[in-house]
């Protein structure tokens, strides 16, 4: 009962855009004739910029998204076709943003005269360095602990990619670690681990613990990273969250809440059912559990996770022992008959507008594979009340960044020692207060990730969450979610 791909078409996406400069016999028709090409391959034109001219030719630069980098060439390949057209130079932007790496590190104080310098450094330097000696609390005030986050990743499940290594996972790790700074004013810098080893990376992230506020784990593969993270709980007295899982389940919470306010449905009379039993998808299935959800029935390879399955991990056999009360063993396709919410965290393709049609009436559809998803969006939407994916050129994005920069700016202001339950429930809470009842719809159950009031809102929530305090979970209170104020020493 392995997972079966469907086929399908993949949808352009800025992931994949290309500029390509062409020169085009100059006419009324030109610039059209170029658009109409790119259009006919299936891609989409963003931009179109004129770069020279004389009275026979003109020079454009031609912007365009694609579906891949088979579907590039074959875009570039029509523009050469045309009559009067030469294709000079393809440049994939993506590629260009990524030169050189996209974070660096700029000192916070001047060091323009040696007054300041010998206060930054030495001598002076040497006092504030005994004063936390004396009282090891005090690094949170008084160094960049008290702001830093270290993002750590063995490389082992980097996006949709697999075991690719710590090299190839640091374009991923700068990307999180600049979005921490943009949506949250978090310093956060990536910390890629030449080791696959459980022991060896729980010993390295404790050896560099004392420098940090905050642990994110990133794409480390299930089950190890489970016990990565409960062990390095239990040893550090900092936060350790593991992005993968309870990023991925608090904005599936808010967005799985707000779904439920637009259908009319209530969490304690649903089943859903989850398509991939990984790290994200067994976080999942926790907060839903926690949050009193009627059923669930988790799916991976073997089909349904039911009692009687033998030589599970530890982590499967949390999830046999906890979920699926009918003991349904059969495969993704028809565990999804008359379920309420589909769940998708594992490959894409699975299933088609033909198997949600079988769905309960107003049924919910999260297909976060990426970039391609579990079902063609437009085939779900046929037959689904509310479609969600991990896309950001479709309706719903579901994007961790959403929580995980509020999560730890919460988390640090708190100066708190671990992440609980409590925090992503009140996190997930803030996401979907922050839409607000008057503006859902089944095009916006989540707000968008350039909301300015998503990290504020979530920060608070996780500042009261620490401190055991109930917060009113609303956008009008976000006044109260800017970072706390920075103590003087």
């Amino acid at each position: 009962m392995g997972y079966v791909t469907t086929a399908t078409h993949r949808l352009p996406s800025a992931g994949f855009s290309i500029t390509i400069r062409v020169s085009v016999r100059a006419d009324a028709s030109a610039i059209g004739r170029l658009t109409t090409a790119v259009g006919e391959a299936g891609g989409v034109v963003t931009a179109v910029d004129v770069v020279d001219s004389d009275s026979t030719a003109v020079v454009v630069d031609l912007t365009c998204d694609t579906a891949d980098s088979a579907h590039a060439e074959q875009v570039v390949s029509c523009l050469e076709k045309l009559d009067g057209v030469d294709v000079r130079k393809v440049s994939d932007r993506t590629f260009l943003l990524h030169l050189g790496g996209k974070i660096e590190v700029t000192p916070k104080v001047a060091l323009r005269n040696r007054d300041e310098l010998s206060r930054a450094y030495t001598p002076g330097v040497a006092r504030v360095c005994l004063a936390i000696a004396e009282n090891p609390d005090d690094a949170r005030r008084l160094t960049i602990k008290r702001n830093t986050v270290a993002v750590v990743t063995d490389g082992s499940a980097v996006l949709g990619l697999g075991n690719i290594g710590p090299a190839a996972a640091m374009p991923v790790m700068e990307g999180k670690a600049a979005l921490f700074k943009r949506f949250g004013g978090v310093d956060a810098w990536p910390v890629a681990l030449d080791t696959q080893d459980t022991d060896e990376i729980i010993a390295i992230v404790r050896a560099i613990a004392p420098a940090y506020g905050g642990i994110n784990l990133e794409d480390i593969a299930a089950p190890r990273c489970f016990e990565i993270e409960e062990r390095l709980r239990a040893m550090l007295d900092i936060p350790v969250f593991h992005d993968d899982q309870h990023g991925t389940a608090i904005c599936v919470l808010a967005a799985l809440t707000n779904a439920l306010r637009v259908v009319g449905k209530s969490i304690g009379d649903i089943r859903v059912v989850v398509s991939g039993a990984g790290a994200a998808g067994t976080a999942i299935i926790k907060l839903l559990l926690h949050q009193g959800v009627g059923d669930v029935i988790a799916t991976d390879r073997p089909g349904a996770l039911h009692r009687g399955m033998s030589g599970l991990s530890g982590a499967w056999q949390w999830l046999v022992d906890n979920t699926n009360k009918s003991g349904y063993s059969g495969d993704l396709k028809g565990a999804l008959r008359g379920a309420d919410v589909f769940i998708g965290v594992s490959a894409p393709n699975l299933l088609t507008g033909d198997d949600i049609a079988t769905m309960a009436p107003g049924s919910i559809v999260f297909a976060l594979a990426n970039p391609d998803p579990e079902v063609d969006p437009r085939e779900a939407r046929e037959h689904a009340a509310i479609v969600a994916t991990g896309r950001s050129d479709q309706p719903n994005q579901i994007n961790n960044v959403l929580a995980f920069p509020g999560v730890f700016r919460g988390m640090l202001d708190a100066q708190a020692r671990e992440f609980t339950e409590a925090m992503a429930i009140a996190a997930a809470q803030a996401i979907a207060d922050t839409v607000g009842e008057d503006k859902l719809n089944p095009s916006v159950i989540v707000p968008s990730v350039f909301d300015a009031r998503v990290a504020p809102a979530v920060a608070a929530a996780v500042r009261a969450a620490a401190k055991g305090v109930h917060l009113d979970s609303t956008v009008d209170g976000a006044a109260e979610a800017e970072p706390a104020p920075v103590e003087q020493p």
